[in-house]
C-alpha cells in the first residue's frame, strides 16, 4: 500500500522543505552507489497481490476495515479503496521447489482469509478489474481510511485543477469517457507487483531487459476487459491506470508533460537514472519530511533511509519502478515490476512470476541484449499493443520482424525462460509446473481476458443483459479462482 504518512495536506513551506531533503537524499544515494556495500549475498525474490472484496451478489463490498479485523493476518493489508486488500508475501530465494512451497502457503493463505472475510459478508477475488465496479460506487464512502490515498487524492486534484477524464475506447468500439471527481476509478486497478533483488553494477540491464518483457508479460497474463459495463482493452488497467491518476491539465499535455504513470523515454544505464529523472521532472505529491541527517548517517558508515526519496519514487507510477531499501541496516536495490493484473488464481500468478524471473536473467545477460537491437520506442509501442489486443497481440522483436506474441513466446521466450530458471537453481518439478502452464495458455490462446470474454458473450447469447452477464461471469471466475486451476482449463459456462 505504500508509506503511511502523518497529514492529508501540506504547506508551501513543508513542499519547499520536501524538494530539498529529497535532493540532499539524491546526492547521498549518488555517492552510495560507488562506495557503500548493497546487500546480495542471496538474491530474494517478493511479491505483492492486490486483492477485490464482493459482496454475496459479486457487487463490490466497501468493508475492508471489517474484513482485515476478521482476518486478522498482518501479511493483509489495506489498499486505495474500501473494496480493496493486498497480500504481501515476504521475500524469499528462488532455487529449489521454493515456488512450489509457495504456492502451497498462498493457498492456505488465501483460503483462511477468505473463511475469514465470509464471516463479515465479504468475499476475495483476484483480477485484474473488478467487472461489477460501476461509476455510481464511487459517489459515496469509498476512499479507505489512511491519510496517504485522501492525501494522494487531494494532491492529484490541486495540481489538475480540474475534473478526470476518463477515455478508453476498445477494438470492438465499446468505449468509456466520462469525468471523474476522484481516483476513485484507479482503485479499479488491481495488480501483482514482482520484486528482484539486483546489484547496482547490474541494475540498469535488468530494468532494461524487463522493459523490454513487459509486452510479452501483458500478452501472456491479461486479465482486465471490462470496465464500468463496457468491453475495452484485454488489459484495460494500464490506460486506466494511466488516466485516473494523471495530474497533468490538458495545457500541460499538450507541452508534453511527462505523465505519471511513465513508462520511461530511454534506456538506462544505472539506476541513478531513473531517481534523478523522478526528482528533476515530478513535482511531490506527498511532502513529507524526517529528521534524518543521511549525509551524517552515510559518512558514519550506517545505510541512510532516504525516506523523502523513496516517498517520492513511490508516487512515480513506473510499470518498472526502481526501488532502494534497507534491512537489517544493510541497503540493497530491487526492480519492482508493476505490470501484471491480479489473479485469475495462485497457480496463474506463480506462472506468470516464473516466466518473468527466468525470462529476465536470460535477457539481462545476454551478449548482445535485446535493448541494443531495439529502439525504446518500439518496446513501448509493443507494450500499448499488447495491452490492447492481449494474447492475439502482434509486436516487434529483434530477429523475428514483426511476429504473434502467442508465437514469440513458445518459439523464443519460453525455451529462455526454462534455461533463466535452471541457473537460478530452480528445480524441474517448478520450472514443469509453472511453465507449462504458461506453454498451454499460449498454445490454446487462452488468458484471463479471453475466458472473462467468452463467459459474457456465452451469457448474453441466452438472454442476459450486459450487468447480469457480468455478474454471472464474476460469480464462475470466483468459483474456479478458489479451485487454483489454471485459466486456460476453465470451460466457458
Amino acid at each position: 500500500m505504500g508509506a503511511e504518512v502523518e497529514a492529508q495536506s501540506y504547506t508551501r513551506e513543508q513542499r519547499q522543505r520536501y524538494r530539498e531533503k529529497v535532493r540532499q537524499d539524491l546526492d547521498v544515494f549518488e555517492r552510495m552507489l560507488t562506495t557503500q556495500q548493497f546487500e546480495f549475498e542471496r538474491p530474494m525474490t517478493g511479491l505483492e497481490i492486490e486483492l477485490n472484496l464482493v459482496d454475496g451478489d459479486y457487487q463490490p463490498h466497501f468493508a475492508n476495515a471489517e474484513t482485515l479485523a476478521a482476518i486478522a493476518d498482518p501479511g493483509f493489508q489495506t489498499e486505495l479503496a474500501r473494496y480493496n486488500i493486498e497480500l504481501n508475501v515476504p521475500p524469499r530465494p528462488l532455487p529449489g521447489d521454493s515456488a512450489l512451497e509457495l504456492e502451497e502457503e498462498l493457498r492456505t493463505s488465501l483460503n483462511a482469509a477468505e473463511a475469514k472475510a465470509e464471516e463479515v459478508g465479504s468475499s476475495i477475488v483476484a483480477i485484474g478489474i473488478l467487472p461489477t465496479i460501476m461509476p455510481e460506487h464511487f459517489t459515496g464512502e469509498w476512499i479507505s481510511e489512511n491519510n496517504r490515498y485522501t492525501a494522494l487524492n487531494d494532491s492529484i486534484f490541486v495540481a489538475r485543477g480540474e475534473d478526470i477524464h476518463l477515455d478508453i475506447e476498445g477494438p470492438t468500439g465499446e468505449r468509456v469517457s466520462q469525468y471523474c471527481d476522484s481516483i476513485g476509478p484507479e482503485s479499479a486497478c488491481t495488480s501483482v507487483q514482482l520484486h528482484l533483488q539486483v546489484t547496482p553494477a547490474e541494475f540498469a540491464q535488468h530494468w532494461n531487459a524487463a522493459q523490454a518483457l513487459v509486452a510479452p508479460q501483458l500478452a501472456l497474463a491479461a486479465n482486465s476487459p471490462f470496465l464500468f459495463g463496457r468491453r475495452l482493452h484485454a488489459e484495460t488497467r494500464i490506460e486506466l491506470f494511466s488516466q485516473a491518476t494523471d495530474s497533468r491539465p490538458v495545457e500541460f499535455k499538450n507541452q508534453g508533460v511527462r505523465p505519471r504513470v511513465f513508462f520511461g523515454e530511454r534506456w538506462i544505464t544505472s539506476i541513478f537514472d531513473l531517481f534523478e529523472e523522478n526528482s528533476r521532472y515530478f513535482p511531490a505529491l506527498l511532502a513529507e519530511t524526517t529528521d534524518e541527517d543521511p549525509l551524517a548517517k552515510f559518512e558514519a558508515g550506517e545505510a541512510p533511509s532516504l525516506d523523502e526519496l523513496r516517498l517520492h519514487n513511490g508516487t512515480v507510477y513506473r510499470w518498472n519502478r526502481p526501488i532502494y531499501d534497507t534491512a537489517g541496516g544493510r541497503p540493497h536495490l530491487r526492480v519492482e515490476n508493476r505490470v501484471l493484473p491480479a489473479g485469475p488464481t495462485i497457480a496463474d500468478t506463480l506462472a506468470n512470476a516464473a516466466f518473468y524471473y527466468g525470462a529476465i536473467r536470460m535477457l539481462a545477460h545476454d551478449d548482445r541484449p535485446v535493448w541494443t537491437k531495439m529502439s525504446f520506442s518500439a518496446a513501448e509501442e509493443n507494450f500499448r499493443e499488447c495491452a490492447r489486443l492481449g494474447i492475439d497481440a502482434r509486436l516487434y522483436w529483434p530477429g523475428y520482424g514483426e511476429i504473434g506474441a502467442d508465437e514469440l513466446v513458445l518459439r523464443h521466450l519460453l525455451p529462455m525462460a526454462h534455461q533463466g530458471l535452471t541457473e537460478w537453481g530452480v528445480s524441474q518439478a517448478v520450472r514443469d509446473r509453472f511453465l507449462g502452464i504458461i506453454e498451454q495458455r499460449a498454445r490454446l490462446g487462452v488468458n484471463g481476458a479471453t475466458w472473462q470474454t467468452a463467459a459474457v458473450e456465452a451469457f448474453e447469447a441466452r438472454g442476459e443483459d450486459r450487468r447480469t452477464a457480468l455478474t454471472h461471469m464474476v460469480q464462475r471466475y470466483a468459483e474456479h479462482m478458489h479451485t487454483n486451476e489454471p485459466v486456460h482449463t476453465w470451460p466457458v459456462p
